[in-house]
């Protein structure tokens, strides 16, 4: 009557069942290329200037297929969610609470804030040629003044 407790499982059944799955890393350079046509008609809303609204899309549609994200909504066909975004950030940004509502949720399905990001497994890759590059540069920029004194010790000096 000594143990307490039950036995330890024996080692082949003490795998963990919840293993982590791996991060899908995402070009720091983002997606390279043109976007793909944005595929929603042209807004229709009343006391709006339609094209400032329509060119307002067109240029966050841009931008957003730059980034690392579009790389996976690429591949994995997310154009019309995309562009649902793009139109329910516009319309948000021009005071439509409940497409803010809605901008905000998609922003969550496309990975579009870092809490999204790792909740979908996909991080930036460094941009280890970037950094190298910055690096040189630092290296290679004039010393100011400051750090080009410096102190001597006097029982160095040669005295």
């Amino acid at each position: 009557m000594g143990g307490v407790g039950p036995a330890p499982k024996p080692q082949h059944e003490r795998r963990r069942r919840n293993a982590t799955v791996a991060m899908t890393r995402l070009p720091a350079e983002g997606r390279l290329g043109d976007p793909p046509r944005f595929p929603l008609p042209p807004l229709v809303v009343q006391d709006s200037d339609l094209a400032v609204l329509r060119e307002r899309e067109l240029d966050l549609w841009t931008d957003l297929w730059t980034t690392p994200q579009a790389v996976m909504w690429e591949r994995t066909h997310s154009v019309l969610a995309v562009a649902r975004f793009v139109r329910f950030s516009v319309l948000a940004e021009n005071g439509n609470t409940k497409s803010a509502t809605e901008a905000r949720q998609l922003e969550d399905r496309l990975g579009l804030n870092p809490q999204a990001m790792l909740r979908l497994r996909w991080e930036i890759a460094p941009d280890e040629v970037a950094e190298q590059r910055q690096d040189r540069a630092a290296r290679s920029r004039p010393k100011s003044a400051r750090q080009r004194l410096r102190v001597v010790d006097p029982g160095v000096a040669g005295g």
